[in-house]
């Protein structure tokens, strides 16, 4: 089958997160999605065929299926931009039904999606403690301002807010222990976070549930953090810029609006650039 190779969420002409792209008459079958997703190689391949009004999606990773991906979701936009010119498209996907709209940018494309409803709840001591060893921090490492939390845009998170850049910088993990850690507990990523301003964070994604160790953009997970902030009240001020995959030399830029109302969509934006039709 054709996939299109995009990287959304980019810096101008490069950087982003690398996702496929699979649309077709109709998704083919589970073996055959994440067969794709494995050979492919990226992490995450998004499946789309029409449906109704809309679009029927699915998101396969190297070795799992997830609920939702924020950049896969941008790619999709681009593409389908790309194939039927520029518009809104609704999404249903196997939990949510969302959104992406997107236009041409010069050469590139411009997209920005729905996410699912957000929440947020506090996240236990035991499970901070654990992640915070793993990743060789200590509790002074932390940002007391952004407590460890479980947060959901579409996908399980875990976010540890840290005080320093250069702590960020630091990140390394164990991908065997990492992933034992977030399949025992559901996440799809632990979203490692430090705040440059009150609108401005750095981030970083480890993945090893879906069998990658870091991804350079991630939709989801900035959705649910962009969540949580207004649960926190933190000042935002209506929106958030983050820059991730810096340290992986894949630059990432990703835009958050976020709305008063408690546990609403959060709007997620950013550019995309094609690569190839491999």
């Amino acid at each position: 089958m054709d996939v299109l190779r995009i990287a959304a969420f980019s810096d101008g002409n490069a950087g982003g997160n690398p996702a496929g792209v699979v649309i077709a008459e109709a998704l083919p079958d589970v073996a055959d999605m994440q067969r794709v997703a494995a050979e492919v190689g990226f992490s995450e391949t998004v499946f789309a065929a029409p449906e109704s009004d809309g679009w029927r999606v699915r998101y396969f990773s190297p070795e799992s299926e997830v609920p939702f991906c924020g950049h896969a979701t941008i790619a999709l936009g681009a593409a389908l931009v790309r194939q039927f010119g520029d518009g809104f498209f609704k999404l249903a996907l196997n939990q949510a039904n969302i959104t992406v709209e997107g236009f041409r940018d010069g050469a590139n494309f411009a997209a920005a999606l729905q996410s699912p409803p957000t929440r947020s709840r506090l996240a236990s001591a035991e499970l901070a403690g654990e992640t915070l060893a793993m990743f060789g921090y200590q509790p002074g490492d932390l940002d007391p301002a952004i407590p460890p939390a479980l947060i959901h845009g579409g996908a399980d998170h875990l976010v540890l807010a840290l005080k320093s850049r250069e702590a960020l910088a630091a990140m390394v993990y164990d991908f065997k222990q990492g992933q034992a850690l977030m399949r025992r507990e559901g996440l799809v990523t632990i979203l490692l976070a430090c705040a440059e301003t009150p609108r401005l964070f750095h981030t970083r994604n480890p993945f090893a549930s879906g069998g990658v160790y870091e991804d350079p953009a991630t939709g989801a997970a900035t959705a649910a953090f962009a969540g949580y902030l207004r649960d926190i009240a933190w000042p935002h001020g209506g929106s958030i810029d983050i820059a991730q995959g810096e340290d992986m030399g894949m630059r990432s830029q990703l835009h958050a609006d976020i709305p008063p109302a408690p546990g609403s969509s959060i709007r997620v934006s950013g550019t995309a650039r094609l690569m190839d039709a491999g």
